[in-house]
């Protein structure tokens, strides 16, 4: 069996631990090493102790590069780019990056949103992952966006649980805070509409339509839940078939014909859709993971794709259901 030496830069945080969750049991990887530099020499049962018994791996702060075939980059945004140019990895290294650093086209990576890019994926050595709001997004939208079905002004509200604020204590992510409360945050300028509006030019060149995206901090810690709806002539059967049709070959997207809930994706890398047509909008619903469609997850089917794997592999997973 092809075994992969994989390495994790800033495996203390949500997303790190939950990479190291799944490449502890992915049957082609062999974790060469985790870093964080503030964790170093530590257990990383000491920061995640639910792995006790899976694990006696100890962070490190010393950065290998030769020898390493992949690596997963889960550094804070705006750290990457300066982590690389101080530890460039042999070309070959397949190298997958979570931050924002290296969404836009401006730089050499594959954007990683493998229903839309998984051709060019699969030749890729360097993949910027796509953020959590901006998958559910544009999972929800891509095949309307792809049909020309949006003219003007699309309206978007996602509500995201705490661990999607990162592990570093924040006013807005405190228990006592978060706990029986709700909130809006960078109301129509959210950080993501820049990936999420450079895809879509993609799908369809004439897109100039507003996103007009209300995103909520929730009192639950793990999931996205997307509501998207625009003006719609046609009729609820036709865009049923048409999402179906378009995500058919997808590995972990569907699209429901009955109504959905979070649960059903919490701890999967799953993102399930649900259409309908109302008051001549069309509706759709998006829910995902977070920490896996949204970061990890989604992170280690781009590894999968890249190198050739059944992209399942390592992500079969079960939800939390009830």
């Amino acid at each position: 069996m092809t075994t992969i030496k994989t390495a994790i830069i800033g495996g203390a945080g949500y997303t790190g631990g939950e990479l190291v969750r799944l490449l502890i049991h992915h049957p082609h990887v062999e974790i060469a090493y985790i870093h964080s530099n503030s964790q170093k020499n530590k257990p990383v049962t000491s920061t995640h102790p639910d792995l006790l018994g899976e694990t006696d791996l100890l962070f490190t702060d010393a950065v290998q590069t030769e020898g390493i075939q992949a690596v997963f980059l889960a550094l804070p945004h705006g750290e990457t780019k300066s982590f690389l140019d101080t530890h460039p990895f042999a070309e070959d290294t397949i190298i997958i990056d979570l931050s924002t650093d290296f969404r836009d086209e401006s730089h050499d990576f594959v954007y990683g949103l493998p229903e839309i890019n998984l051709t060019t994926i699969q030749q890729a050595k360097k993949i910027a992952n796509p953020g959590c709001f901006a998958t559910g997004i544009q999972l929800a939208l891509a095949p309307a966006i792809s049909k020309g079905w949006v003219k003007d002004t699309i309206h978007v509200s996602g509500i995201t649980g705490s661990t999607g604020a990162g592990k570093k204590l924040a006013d807005t992510s405190h228990f006592s805070y978060r706990t029986n409360n709700l909130s809006v945050y960078k109301l129509f300028t959210h950080q993501h509409l820049k990936e999420i509006r450079q895809t879509f030019k993609h799908l369809d060149p004439s897109f100039g339509g507003e996103i007009l995206f209300v995103p909520y901090r929730g009192n639950f810690t793990r999931g996205i839940w997307i509501t998207a709806y625009f003006p719609f002539e046609g009729s609820e059967e036709e865009a049923i078939q048409t999402y179906q049709e378009f995500y058919k070959d997808a590995a972990f997207t569907f699209v429901s014909v009955q109504d959905i809930d979070l649960k059903q994706v919490i701890n999967t890398n799953k993102c399930i859709l649900h259409v309908q047509k109302e008051g001549g909008m069309l509706v759709i619903y998006s829910a995902i993971d977070n920490l896996l469609k949204g970061a990890a997850g989604q992170a280690i089917q781009n590894f999968n794709i890249a190198l050739g794997f059944s992209q399942q592999t390592g992500l079969q997973l079960k939800s939390i259901a009830f």
